[in-house]
Protein backbone atom coordinates (compact mmCIF):
# COMPACT_ATOMS: atom_id res chain seq x y z
CA UNK A 1 0.00 0.00 0.00
CA UNK A 2 1.42 3.37 -1.07
CA UNK A 3 2.98 5.27 2.38
CA UNK A 4 1.17 8.84 1.87
CA UNK A 5 2.50 11.70 3.84
CA UNK A 6 2.20 12.74 7.29
CA UNK A 7 1.81 16.03 5.86
CA UNK A 8 -0.57 18.03 4.29
CA UNK A 9 -1.13 21.80 2.77
CA UNK A 10 -4.34 23.52 1.31
CA UNK A 11 -2.61 24.15 -1.89
CA UNK A 12 -5.76 25.19 -3.92
CA UNK A 13 -5.98 28.56 -2.80
CA UNK A 14 -2.59 29.18 -4.35
CA UNK A 15 -2.87 27.34 -7.36
CA UNK A 16 -2.74 29.63 -10.68
CA UNK A 17 -0.33 30.68 -13.28
CA UNK A 18 3.27 30.98 -11.48
CA UNK A 19 3.39 34.75 -12.08
CA UNK A 20 -0.15 35.15 -10.22
CA UNK A 21 1.31 33.55 -7.52
CA UNK A 22 4.35 35.71 -7.10
CA UNK A 23 1.99 38.87 -7.46
CA UNK A 24 -1.68 38.17 -6.11
CA UNK A 25 -4.00 40.17 -6.95
CA UNK A 26 -4.42 43.27 -4.44
CA UNK A 27 -1.11 42.58 -2.88
CA UNK A 28 1.56 45.47 -3.43
CA UNK A 29 4.66 44.01 -4.62
CA UNK A 30 7.57 44.95 -2.33
CA UNK A 31 10.32 47.16 -2.94
CA UNK A 32 13.16 45.38 -0.98
CA UNK A 33 16.17 43.94 -2.95
CA UNK A 34 15.85 40.25 -3.50
CA UNK A 35 17.76 39.37 -6.61
CA UNK A 36 21.03 40.85 -6.31
CA UNK A 37 24.83 40.94 -7.65
CA UNK A 38 27.44 39.61 -5.52
CA UNK A 39 30.03 41.39 -7.13
CA UNK A 40 28.11 44.15 -7.50
CA UNK A 41 25.18 44.65 -5.08
CA UNK A 42 24.13 48.34 -6.59
CA UNK A 43 22.97 45.67 -9.54
CA UNK A 44 19.89 44.73 -7.59
CA UNK A 45 15.89 44.35 -8.39
CA UNK A 46 12.99 44.26 -6.19
CA UNK A 47 9.53 42.20 -6.95
CA UNK A 48 7.98 45.54 -8.23
CA UNK A 49 10.95 46.20 -10.49
CA UNK A 50 10.88 42.58 -11.62
CA UNK A 51 7.20 43.20 -12.32
CA UNK A 52 7.83 46.35 -14.34
CA UNK A 53 10.48 44.27 -16.46
CA UNK A 54 8.43 41.20 -17.00
CA UNK A 55 5.21 43.89 -18.39
CA UNK A 56 7.56 45.22 -20.88
CA UNK A 57 8.77 41.61 -21.45
CA UNK A 58 5.27 40.83 -22.05
CA UNK A 59 4.33 43.22 -24.70
CA UNK A 60 7.33 42.33 -26.60
CA UNK A 61 6.41 38.92 -27.01
CA UNK A 62 3.13 39.80 -27.69
CA UNK A 63 4.38 41.91 -30.67
CA UNK A 64 6.67 39.14 -31.79
CA UNK A 65 3.64 37.19 -32.14
CA UNK A 66 4.94 34.33 -29.80
CA UNK A 67 1.89 32.34 -29.00
CA UNK A 68 0.13 30.54 -26.12
CA UNK A 69 2.54 27.69 -25.19
CA UNK A 70 5.30 28.28 -27.35
CA UNK A 71 8.86 28.04 -26.26
CA UNK A 72 11.30 31.11 -25.31
CA UNK A 73 14.60 29.20 -24.49
CA UNK A 74 17.58 30.94 -22.48
CA UNK A 75 21.24 30.24 -23.13
CA UNK A 76 22.62 32.30 -20.61
CA UNK A 77 24.55 31.93 -16.81
CA UNK A 78 23.12 33.75 -13.80
CA UNK A 79 22.50 37.31 -13.64
CA UNK A 80 19.76 39.39 -11.74
CA UNK A 81 17.20 39.41 -14.94
CA UNK A 82 16.85 35.74 -15.70
CA UNK A 83 14.13 35.62 -13.27
CA UNK A 84 12.52 38.16 -15.55
CA UNK A 85 12.62 36.01 -18.34
CA UNK A 86 11.58 32.82 -16.16
CA UNK A 87 8.61 34.70 -14.82
CA UNK A 88 8.14 37.10 -17.40
CA UNK A 89 7.87 34.00 -20.09
CA UNK A 90 6.46 31.19 -18.18
CA UNK A 91 3.89 33.83 -16.46
CA UNK A 92 2.52 35.32 -20.02
CA UNK A 93 1.42 31.69 -20.91
CA UNK A 94 4.94 30.84 -23.10
CA UNK A 95 7.20 27.89 -21.60
CA UNK A 96 10.73 29.00 -20.60
CA UNK A 97 13.38 26.70 -20.91
CA UNK A 98 17.03 27.26 -20.07
CA UNK A 99 19.97 25.48 -21.90
CA UNK A 100 23.21 24.94 -20.19
CA UNK A 101 25.55 27.47 -21.41
CA UNK A 102 28.36 24.41 -21.16
CA UNK A 103 26.85 22.97 -24.29
CA UNK A 104 28.61 22.84 -27.10
CA UNK A 105 26.90 23.39 -30.65
CA UNK A 106 25.37 19.82 -31.21
CA UNK A 107 23.47 19.35 -27.79
CA UNK A 108 22.53 23.39 -28.07
CA UNK A 109 20.82 22.73 -31.66
CA UNK A 110 19.40 19.62 -29.98
CA UNK A 111 17.73 21.13 -27.54
CA UNK A 112 16.49 24.19 -29.43
CA UNK A 113 15.18 22.16 -32.10
CA UNK A 114 13.16 19.60 -29.70
CA UNK A 115 11.62 22.60 -28.00
CA UNK A 116 10.39 24.27 -30.80
CA UNK A 117 11.58 27.56 -29.39
CA UNK A 118 10.41 30.69 -31.57
CA UNK A 119 12.77 33.30 -29.62
CA UNK A 120 16.26 32.84 -28.18
CA UNK A 121 18.02 35.17 -25.56
CA UNK A 122 21.59 34.48 -25.21
CA UNK A 123 24.28 35.97 -23.19
CA UNK A 124 26.90 38.21 -25.48
CA UNK A 125 29.82 35.78 -24.33
CA UNK A 126 28.01 32.64 -25.40
CA UNK A 127 26.98 34.09 -29.04
CA UNK A 128 29.71 32.06 -31.16
CA UNK A 129 28.10 29.10 -29.98
CA UNK A 130 24.16 29.85 -30.31
CA UNK A 131 24.96 31.23 -33.90
CA UNK A 132 26.27 27.73 -34.92
CA UNK A 133 23.38 25.92 -33.31
CA UNK A 134 21.05 28.86 -34.77
CA UNK A 135 22.75 27.82 -38.40
CA UNK A 136 22.01 23.54 -37.59
CA UNK A 137 18.65 24.15 -37.50
CA UNK A 138 17.76 27.37 -39.77
CA UNK A 139 16.79 29.36 -37.19
CA UNK A 140 16.43 32.80 -37.97
CA UNK A 141 18.85 35.40 -36.55
CA UNK A 142 16.45 38.10 -36.25
CA UNK A 143 14.66 35.77 -33.24
CA UNK A 144 18.10 35.49 -31.39
CA UNK A 145 18.50 38.61 -28.82
CA UNK A 146 21.58 39.11 -27.01
CA UNK A 147 20.58 38.76 -22.37
CA UNK A 148 22.77 40.68 -20.44
CA UNK A 149 22.42 42.67 -17.37
CA UNK A 150 23.71 45.46 -19.00
CA UNK A 151 22.77 46.62 -22.50
CA UNK A 152 24.43 45.75 -25.23
CA UNK A 153 26.14 46.44 -28.58
CA UNK A 154 24.69 44.93 -31.52
CA UNK A 155 26.82 41.74 -32.67
CA UNK A 156 26.93 39.89 -35.38
CA UNK A 157 23.40 41.40 -36.52
CA UNK A 158 22.24 40.61 -33.55
CA UNK A 159 20.39 43.14 -30.94
CA UNK A 160 20.01 43.76 -27.66
CA UNK A 161 17.02 42.17 -25.98
CA UNK A 162 15.98 45.36 -24.37
CA UNK A 163 15.12 46.15 -27.93
CA UNK A 164 11.84 43.58 -27.92
CA UNK A 165 10.93 45.23 -24.85
CA UNK A 166 7.40 47.16 -24.94
CA UNK A 167 7.53 50.74 -23.28
CA UNK A 168 6.83 51.97 -19.96
CA UNK A 169 3.79 53.07 -21.07
CA UNK A 170 2.47 50.20 -22.84
CA UNK A 171 4.02 48.21 -20.06
CA UNK A 172 1.43 49.91 -17.52
CA UNK A 173 -1.21 48.60 -19.81
CA UNK A 174 0.04 44.95 -19.98
CA UNK A 175 -2.07 42.47 -18.41
CA UNK A 176 -1.88 38.81 -18.33
CA UNK A 177 -4.08 36.06 -17.73
CA UNK A 178 -4.49 34.99 -14.08
CA UNK A 179 -4.93 31.03 -14.87
CA UNK A 180 -7.74 28.95 -12.83
CA UNK A 181 -6.82 25.87 -10.78
CA UNK A 182 -7.47 23.52 -13.57
CA UNK A 183 -5.19 25.93 -16.05
CA UNK A 184 -2.48 25.74 -14.10
CA UNK A 185 -2.83 21.97 -13.72
CA UNK A 186 -2.52 21.20 -17.18
CA UNK A 187 -0.50 24.33 -19.08
CA UNK A 188 3.03 23.72 -19.06
CA UNK A 189 5.46 26.60 -17.71
CA UNK A 190 8.83 24.97 -17.76
CA UNK A 191 10.71 22.96 -19.87
CA UNK A 192 13.82 21.69 -18.45
CA UNK A 193 15.71 18.41 -19.79
CA UNK A 194 16.43 15.19 -18.44
CA UNK A 195 16.95 11.55 -19.34
CA UNK A 196 14.93 10.30 -17.13
CA UNK A 197 15.51 6.48 -16.44
CA UNK A 198 16.85 5.93 -19.89
CA UNK A 199 17.86 7.41 -22.76
CA UNK A 200 18.51 10.50 -24.42
CA UNK A 201 17.81 13.88 -22.47
CA UNK A 202 14.15 15.07 -22.74
CA UNK A 203 12.10 17.95 -22.18
CA UNK A 204 10.11 17.81 -18.53
CA UNK A 205 6.93 19.27 -18.92
CA UNK A 206 6.72 20.97 -15.38
CA UNK A 207 3.10 22.67 -14.78
CA UNK A 208 2.69 26.08 -13.22
CA UNK A 209 0.65 23.84 -10.28
CA UNK A 210 4.13 21.74 -10.15
CA UNK A 211 6.18 25.00 -9.22
CA UNK A 212 3.95 26.28 -7.31
CA UNK A 213 3.13 22.97 -5.03
CA UNK A 214 6.97 22.34 -4.95
CA UNK A 215 7.88 25.73 -3.44
CA UNK A 216 4.74 25.41 -0.69
CA UNK A 217 6.05 21.70 0.01
CA UNK A 218 10.16 23.39 0.07
CA UNK A 219 9.34 25.71 2.46
CA UNK A 220 6.84 24.04 4.40
CA UNK A 221 9.64 21.34 5.02
CA UNK A 222 12.24 24.06 5.65
CA UNK A 223 10.20 25.27 8.87
CA UNK A 224 9.46 21.63 10.27
CA UNK A 225 11.26 21.46 13.80
CA UNK A 226 12.27 25.16 14.05
CA UNK A 227 12.74 26.60 17.39
CA UNK A 228 10.69 29.56 15.82
CA UNK A 229 7.51 30.22 14.15
CA UNK A 230 8.08 30.86 10.18
CA UNK A 231 6.60 34.51 11.33
CA UNK A 232 9.18 34.80 13.78
CA UNK A 233 12.13 33.21 11.78
CA UNK A 234 15.76 35.06 11.66
CA UNK A 235 16.19 36.76 8.89
CA UNK A 236 18.03 34.90 5.91
CA UNK A 237 20.18 35.92 3.14
CA UNK A 238 20.80 32.98 0.30
CA UNK A 239 23.74 32.22 -2.30
CA UNK A 240 22.03 31.92 -5.79
CA UNK A 241 24.97 30.23 -7.25
CA UNK A 242 22.91 26.63 -8.28
CA UNK A 243 22.56 27.62 -12.25
CA UNK A 244 19.11 29.21 -12.85
CA UNK A 245 18.82 27.17 -16.55
CA UNK A 246 17.83 24.20 -14.04
CA UNK A 247 14.96 23.18 -11.31
CA UNK A 248 17.22 23.21 -8.27
CA UNK A 249 18.01 27.21 -9.10
CA UNK A 250 14.73 28.01 -10.22
CA UNK A 251 12.77 26.70 -7.46
CA UNK A 252 15.15 28.40 -4.60
CA UNK A 253 16.94 31.23 -6.08
CA UNK A 254 13.74 32.55 -8.26
CA UNK A 255 10.64 31.24 -6.66
CA UNK A 256 11.52 30.43 -3.21
CA UNK A 257 13.48 33.44 -3.12
CA UNK A 258 10.43 35.64 -4.57
CA UNK A 259 7.73 33.98 -1.96
CA UNK A 260 9.68 34.61 1.26
CA UNK A 261 11.63 37.49 0.10
CA UNK A 262 14.66 36.33 0.93
CA UNK A 263 17.90 38.35 -0.38
CA UNK A 264 19.41 35.83 -3.01
CA UNK A 265 22.91 37.14 -4.19
CA UNK A 266 23.90 35.74 -7.54
CA UNK A 267 27.26 34.03 -8.90
CA UNK A 268 27.41 33.99 -12.23
CA UNK A 269 29.46 30.99 -11.78
CA UNK A 270 30.76 28.86 -9.70
CA UNK A 271 34.64 29.01 -8.36
CA UNK A 272 35.11 28.12 -4.96
CA UNK A 273 37.32 30.97 -3.26
CA UNK A 274 35.15 33.35 -5.07
CA UNK A 275 32.36 31.31 -3.13
CA UNK A 276 33.52 31.19 0.20
CA UNK A 277 34.10 35.05 -0.17
CA UNK A 278 30.99 36.05 -1.33
CA UNK A 279 29.39 33.96 2.25
CA UNK A 280 32.03 36.01 4.24
CA UNK A 281 31.01 39.54 2.82
CA UNK A 282 27.29 38.94 2.52
CA UNK A 283 27.00 37.10 5.79
CA UNK A 284 25.09 34.33 3.81
CA UNK A 285 22.89 32.19 6.42
CA UNK A 286 21.67 29.25 4.35
CA UNK A 287 22.35 27.39 1.50
CA UNK A 288 21.55 24.88 -1.20
CA UNK A 289 23.92 22.86 -2.50
CA UNK A 290 24.87 19.59 -3.68
CA UNK A 291 27.78 17.13 -2.48
CA UNK A 292 30.65 18.15 -4.74
CA UNK A 293 30.33 21.54 -2.52
CA UNK A 294 30.75 19.98 0.62
CA UNK A 295 33.46 17.51 -0.34
CA UNK A 296 35.18 20.96 -0.95
CA UNK A 297 34.35 22.30 2.32
CA UNK A 298 35.30 19.31 4.06
CA UNK A 299 38.96 18.93 1.48
CA UNK A 300 40.09 22.16 0.43
CA UNK A 301 42.69 24.03 2.38
CA UNK A 302 41.58 27.42 1.41
CA UNK A 303 38.28 27.16 3.63
CA UNK A 304 40.27 28.10 6.65
CA UNK A 305 41.20 31.49 5.13
CA UNK A 306 37.51 32.63 5.32
CA UNK A 307 34.86 33.49 8.00
CA UNK A 308 31.84 31.60 6.86
CA UNK A 309 30.92 31.29 10.34
CA UNK A 310 27.39 33.18 8.99
CA UNK A 311 25.97 29.86 8.10
CA UNK A 312 23.83 28.18 10.13
CA UNK A 313 21.59 25.61 7.44
CA UNK A 314 22.78 23.70 4.21
CA UNK A 315 20.13 21.87 2.35
CA UNK A 316 22.48 19.47 0.07
CA UNK A 317 20.10 17.17 -2.88
CA UNK A 318 21.05 16.53 -6.08
CA UNK A 319 23.13 13.72 -5.82
CA UNK A 320 24.11 10.96 -2.85
CA UNK A 321 25.39 12.42 0.11
CA UNK A 322 27.27 9.90 2.24
CA UNK A 323 26.33 10.31 6.34
CA UNK A 324 29.94 10.87 7.32
CA UNK A 325 30.93 13.78 4.98
CA UNK A 326 27.53 14.81 6.00
CA UNK A 327 28.58 14.62 9.62
CA UNK A 328 31.74 15.90 9.23
CA UNK A 329 31.05 19.36 7.20
CA UNK A 330 27.92 19.34 10.56
CA UNK A 331 30.66 18.95 13.04
CA UNK A 332 33.30 21.31 11.80
CA UNK A 333 31.37 24.18 10.81
CA UNK A 334 28.77 24.04 13.65
CA UNK A 335 25.76 23.80 11.77
CA UNK A 336 23.10 21.39 10.13
CA UNK A 337 23.11 19.87 7.09
CA UNK A 338 19.36 18.92 5.65
CA UNK A 339 19.33 16.30 2.78
CA UNK A 340 16.57 16.11 0.20
CA UNK A 341 15.95 13.86 -2.45
CA UNK A 342 14.37 14.63 -6.28
CA UNK A 343 14.51 14.80 -9.51
CA UNK A 344 13.85 17.32 -13.10
CA UNK A 345 10.78 15.01 -13.15
CA UNK A 346 9.66 15.97 -9.51
CA UNK A 347 9.85 19.66 -10.28
CA UNK A 348 12.81 19.81 -8.14
CA UNK A 349 12.48 17.68 -4.79
CA UNK A 350 10.08 15.35 -2.72
CA UNK A 351 11.33 14.10 -0.21
CA UNK A 352 12.81 16.35 2.94
CA UNK A 353 14.57 15.94 6.29
CA UNK A 354 12.93 19.11 8.26
CA UNK A 355 14.40 21.90 8.20
CA UNK A 356 15.26 22.89 12.26
CA UNK A 357 16.47 18.80 12.65
CA UNK A 358 20.00 18.46 13.22
CA UNK A 359 19.74 14.75 11.51
CA UNK A 360 23.23 12.58 11.05
CA UNK A 361 21.74 9.41 10.07
CA UNK A 362 22.00 10.25 5.74
CA UNK A 363 18.44 9.95 5.62
CA UNK A 364 16.62 12.40 2.87
CA UNK A 365 13.51 12.65 5.27
CA UNK A 366 9.61 12.19 4.90
CA UNK A 367 7.54 12.59 1.94
CA UNK A 368 6.79 16.17 0.73
CA UNK A 369 3.31 16.96 1.92
CA UNK A 370 0.31 15.90 -0.52
CA UNK A 371 2.78 13.40 -2.41
CA UNK A 372 2.38 9.19 -2.22
CA UNK A 373 5.32 6.37 -2.37
CA UNK A 374 5.62 3.00 -2.74
CA UNK A 375 8.73 0.84 -3.23
CA UNK A 376 8.80 -1.70 -5.85
CA UNK A 377 10.88 -4.41 -6.38
CA UNK A 378 12.38 -6.17 -9.35
CA UNK A 379 9.02 -8.49 -9.63
CA UNK A 380 6.81 -5.21 -9.69
CA UNK A 381 5.38 -6.13 -6.09
CA UNK A 382 5.65 -3.51 -3.11
CA UNK A 383 8.20 -3.96 -0.46
CA UNK A 384 7.68 -3.49 2.97
CA UNK A 385 9.78 -1.57 5.90
CA UNK A 386 13.39 -1.97 5.50
CA UNK A 387 13.14 -3.50 1.96
CA UNK A 388 15.06 -2.05 -1.42
CA UNK A 389 12.74 -1.02 -3.68
CA UNK A 390 12.30 1.26 -6.59
CA UNK A 391 10.58 4.90 -5.69
CA UNK A 392 7.61 5.71 -7.16
CA UNK A 393 6.20 9.09 -6.73
CA UNK A 394 2.14 10.42 -7.43
CA UNK A 395 1.98 14.20 -6.17
CA UNK A 396 1.15 17.88 -7.28
CA UNK A 397 4.60 18.33 -7.73
CA UNK A 398 5.06 15.41 -10.88
CA UNK A 399 5.51 16.57 -14.02
CA UNK A 400 2.98 15.82 -16.79
CA UNK A 401 5.40 14.01 -18.82
CA UNK A 402 8.02 14.60 -21.54
CA UNK A 403 7.84 16.88 -24.49
CA UNK A 404 6.69 15.74 -27.56
CA UNK A 405 7.68 11.94 -26.21
CA UNK A 406 4.19 9.87 -25.72
CA UNK A 407 6.19 6.68 -25.64
CA UNK A 408 8.54 8.02 -22.79
CA UNK A 409 6.20 9.54 -21.01
CA UNK A 410 3.37 6.56 -21.00
CA UNK A 411 6.72 4.33 -20.15
CA UNK A 412 7.72 6.31 -16.96
CA UNK A 413 3.91 6.43 -15.16
CA UNK A 414 2.54 2.75 -13.93
CA UNK A 415 -1.31 1.99 -14.20
CA UNK A 416 -2.01 4.41 -11.11
CA UNK A 417 -0.60 7.33 -12.16
CA UNK A 418 3.04 6.69 -10.23
CA UNK A 419 6.33 8.00 -11.58
CA UNK A 420 9.28 5.36 -12.08
CA UNK A 421 12.14 7.38 -10.69
CA UNK A 422 14.53 5.23 -10.56
CA UNK A 423 16.32 5.98 -7.75
CA UNK A 424 16.06 2.48 -4.96
CA UNK A 425 15.45 3.62 -1.64
CA UNK A 426 14.32 2.04 2.02
CA UNK A 427 12.13 3.30 4.49
CA UNK A 428 11.49 2.71 8.29
CA UNK A 429 8.89 2.69 10.36
CA UNK A 430 8.80 5.74 10.89
CA UNK A 431 8.05 7.04 7.71
CA UNK A 432 11.78 8.01 7.20
CA UNK A 433 13.73 7.07 3.87
CA UNK A 434 17.59 6.35 2.55
CA UNK A 435 18.39 6.64 -0.91
CA UNK A 436 20.65 3.51 -1.53
CA UNK A 437 20.70 2.80 -5.22
CA UNK A 438 20.21 3.84 -8.71
CA UNK A 439 18.22 1.66 -11.38
CA UNK A 440 18.24 4.14 -14.11
CA UNK A 441 21.12 4.56 -16.31
CA UNK A 442 21.61 8.16 -15.44
CA UNK A 443 25.25 9.41 -14.59
CA UNK A 444 25.39 12.13 -11.65
CA UNK A 445 28.37 14.28 -12.00
CA UNK A 446 28.48 17.11 -9.54
CA UNK A 447 24.92 17.33 -9.33
CA UNK A 448 24.34 17.86 -13.11
CA UNK A 449 23.12 14.67 -15.22
CA UNK A 450 24.67 12.81 -17.80
CA UNK A 451 22.80 10.95 -20.18
CA UNK A 452 24.90 7.24 -21.04
CA UNK A 453 23.08 6.74 -24.18
CA UNK A 454 23.97 10.70 -25.49
CA UNK A 455 27.34 9.72 -24.72
CA UNK A 456 27.46 6.43 -26.83
CA UNK A 457 25.92 8.17 -29.59
CA UNK A 458 29.00 10.72 -29.41
CA UNK A 459 31.46 8.18 -29.12
CA UNK A 460 30.10 6.14 -31.88
CA UNK A 461 30.32 9.42 -34.48
CA UNK A 462 34.14 8.88 -34.12
CA UNK A 463 35.51 6.60 -37.24
CA UNK A 464 38.15 4.68 -35.27
CA UNK A 465 34.71 3.29 -32.89
CA UNK A 466 32.95 -0.04 -33.78
CA UNK A 467 30.77 0.26 -30.43
CA UNK A 468 30.97 1.86 -26.86
CA UNK A 469 29.02 1.66 -23.96
CA UNK A 470 29.07 4.50 -21.19
CA UNK A 471 28.65 4.02 -17.20
CA UNK A 472 29.18 5.83 -14.05
CA UNK A 473 32.51 5.51 -12.23
CA UNK A 474 32.11 5.48 -8.52
CA UNK A 475 35.19 7.35 -7.07
CA UNK A 476 35.64 9.41 -3.73
CA UNK A 477 32.24 10.95 -2.69
CA UNK A 478 31.81 11.55 -6.99
CA UNK A 479 31.10 9.76 -10.19
CA UNK A 480 32.77 10.11 -13.23
CA UNK A 481 31.35 8.98 -16.75
CA UNK A 482 34.01 5.93 -17.97
CA UNK A 483 33.67 4.32 -21.86
CA UNK A 484 34.04 0.82 -22.49
CA UNK A 485 34.91 0.85 -26.29
CA UNK A 486 35.62 -1.28 -29.24
CA UNK A 487 37.59 0.24 -31.81
CA UNK A 488 37.75 -0.57 -35.40
CA UNK A 489 40.53 -3.21 -36.71
CA UNK A 490 42.07 -0.56 -38.37
CA UNK A 491 42.69 1.66 -35.12
CA UNK A 492 43.87 -1.29 -32.86
CA UNK A 493 47.47 -0.16 -31.65
CA UNK A 494 46.90 3.14 -33.55
CA UNK A 495 44.58 5.48 -31.10
CA UNK A 496 45.05 5.71 -27.64
CA UNK A 497 42.58 5.88 -24.53
CA UNK A 498 44.05 8.94 -24.44
CA UNK A 499 42.88 9.86 -27.64
CA UNK A 500 39.27 8.88 -27.52
CA UNK A 501 39.15 10.86 -23.96
CA UNK A 502 40.45 14.09 -25.56
CA UNK A 503 38.44 13.64 -28.82
CA UNK A 504 35.34 12.99 -26.74
CA UNK A 505 36.19 16.24 -24.67
CA UNK A 506 35.91 18.32 -27.98
CA UNK A 507 32.18 17.39 -28.82
CA UNK A 508 30.46 17.71 -25.04
CA UNK A 509 30.01 19.76 -22.23
CA UNK A 510 32.42 19.80 -19.97
CA UNK A 511 30.17 17.62 -17.02
CA UNK A 512 30.15 15.03 -19.67
CA UNK A 513 33.54 14.51 -20.16
CA UNK A 514 34.92 11.06 -19.90
CA UNK A 515 36.94 12.08 -16.35
CA UNK A 516 36.20 8.34 -15.26
CA UNK A 517 38.46 6.76 -18.42
CA UNK A 518 38.52 4.81 -21.42
CA UNK A 519 39.13 1.34 -21.53
CA UNK A 520 39.36 -0.51 -24.85
CA UNK A 521 37.48 -4.27 -24.90
CA UNK A 522 36.88 -6.96 -27.44
CA UNK A 523 32.88 -6.56 -27.25
CA UNK A 524 30.11 -4.70 -25.18
CA UNK A 525 27.99 -7.45 -23.14
CA UNK A 526 24.52 -7.00 -25.04
CA UNK A 527 21.58 -8.78 -24.76
CA UNK A 528 20.02 -11.54 -27.43
CA UNK A 529 17.64 -8.48 -28.36
CA UNK A 530 20.88 -5.82 -28.72
CA UNK A 531 20.55 -3.85 -25.75
CA UNK A 532 23.70 -2.95 -23.39
CA UNK A 533 23.94 -4.98 -20.38
CA UNK A 534 23.99 -2.12 -17.85
CA UNK A 535 24.61 -4.08 -14.59
CA UNK A 536 27.66 -5.77 -16.05
CA UNK A 537 28.68 -2.67 -16.86
CA UNK A 538 28.43 -0.96 -13.78
CA UNK A 539 30.09 -4.17 -12.06
CA UNK A 540 33.05 -3.56 -14.39
CA UNK A 541 32.88 -0.04 -13.41
CA UNK A 542 33.03 -1.04 -10.09
CA UNK A 543 36.13 -3.52 -10.44
CA UNK A 544 37.51 -1.13 -12.14
CA UNK A 545 37.05 1.72 -9.72
CA UNK A 546 38.38 -0.65 -6.88
CA UNK A 547 41.76 -1.11 -9.29
CA UNK A 548 42.49 2.44 -9.74
CA UNK A 549 41.97 3.52 -5.76
CA UNK A 550 45.12 6.05 -4.92
CA UNK A 551 45.88 6.90 -8.54
CA UNK A 552 44.40 10.10 -9.57
CA UNK A 553 41.51 11.03 -11.30
CA UNK A 554 40.55 14.37 -13.09
CA UNK A 555 38.04 16.25 -11.48
CA UNK A 556 36.91 19.48 -11.80
CA UNK A 557 33.88 21.30 -11.10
Amino acid sequence: MPQKSPFTLDLLPKTTDVLSYVFPSGKQPSEKAIWIDANNTSKSLSPRQLLYWVKRLGVGLDRLGVKQNEAVMMYSSNHIFVPVLYLGVAGSGRVFTGCNPAYGVNETAFQLENTGSKILLVEPRFLAVVLKAAQKNNFPRERIYLFSDEPCEEQEGVKDWRTLLGSEQEAQGWQWHRMSAEESKTRTAVLNYSSGTTGLAKGVMISHENVIANVEQSIYCRNLEQPHTPDQAPAERWLGFLPLYHAYGQLWSITAAAITETPCFYMRSFNYSEWLGHIQKHRITHLQTAPPVLVMLAKRPETKDYDISSLTNILCGAAPLSKELQNEVSERYKLKVVQTWGMTEVTCSCLHVPGGMDDRSGSVGYIDPNSEMKLIDDDGKEVGVGERGEIYVRGPNVCLGYWRNEKATKDSFDDEGFLKTGDVAVRNEKGWYWIVDRKKELIKVKGFQVPPAELEAVLLGNDDIADAAVVGLQGDHEELPRAYVVLKDGAKGKVSEKDIQDWTAQHVAKHKRLDGGVKFIDEVPKSPSGKIQRMVMRNWAKADAEEMKGKPVKSKL
